[in-house]
């Protein structure tokens, strides 16, 4: 068997593409190409971060032999291949759930390794639950993060989402829009925080909305200004009594949230 053809077998066994090792090793998919195809034959460097990729002996991997031990030596041999041009680390469960690893950690320093598990860890992350600099997944936390269910990083989307920049059916973050936003600067149906703007109620310093606006500047059907003392007494309970009225479809949490940004010195 010749190289070309051990490389494909590993990769194959490995379950990777053409692509997927290609981005591993740090070359062009057309590379990984030739090098399957016997046309060209990968440099040192390479070698060794496949051979150790792929858990296999240089010499195997080269020659498709183990190195004979010589019985009047003993050799000891320390490799520490961190690979100092791609240092990686990947762990990959033997468990699996709809043909995913139960765990999957492919982390590096120098490319977006992409681990793809139940439970996910790595530069790019996708599954269940998903950790990492990019993530995709029913629960994800990352500095990009696209959760169905929850997200929480950066700039993050999913259904429950916090970051700096959220976007989701209940949103908070600095900049947040949903159907629910809290926020520095937040757009939603009810909408919360420095800059509120809502189609019902806003509630925030400054707040827009089509139904109810509470704040120290207000735009809306009925508006509530704020003083810089803050609501309190009688003012309060209409402001309360107003936010109750404005939300009467909505769900309970929904007017309670909206009441603790109003504005007060006292309960």
């Amino acid at each position: 068997m010749e190289f070309r053809e051990r490389l494909f077998d590993l990769r194959r066994q490995a379950g990777l593409s053409q692509e997927e090792l290609a981005n591993l090793v740090g070359v062009t998919r057309q590379a990984v190409q030739k090098w399957e195809a016997g046309t060209s034959r990968p440099d040192m460097d390479n070698l060794v971060y496949l051979a150790d990729y792929f858990k296999v002996s240089l010499d195997f991997l080269v020659t498709g032999k183990e190195p004979a031990p010589s019985p009047a030596l003993t050799v000891v041999n320390n490799y520490y291949n961190e690979n100092s041009a791609h240092p990686h680390y990947e762990y990959k469960s033997k468990r699996t759930l709809f043909g995913l690893p139960l765990v999957h950690i492919n982390c590096g320093f120098d490319r977006n390794h992409w681990a793809r598990g139940i439970i996910a860890i790595g530069n790019v992350a996708t599954g269940f639950v998903a950790l990492g600099g990019v993530t995709f997944g029913l629960f994800t936390l990352g500095g990009i993060s696209l959760g169905l269910l929850m997200a929480l990083g950066a700039i993050s989307i999913g259904i429950v989402s916090i970051g700096g920049i959220a976007v989701g059916l209940l949103a908070w973050g600095g900049i947040a829009l949903g159907w629910l936003a809290v926020g520095g600067m937040s757009l939603g149906v009810y909408a919360a925080g420095g800059a509120a703007v809502a189609s019902k109620v806003a509630v925030g310093g400054a707040a827009a909305a089509q139904q109810l606006a509470i704040g120290m500047d207000a735009d809306g059907a009925r508006t509530i200004l704020v003083p810089l003392g803050g609501l309190k007494g009688a003012e309060l309970k209409a402001a309360k009594a107003a936010i109750d009225a404005a939300c009467q479809n909505a769900p309970s949490f929904i007017p309670w949230l909206l009441k603790l940004f109003l504005l007060a010195e006292g309960t």
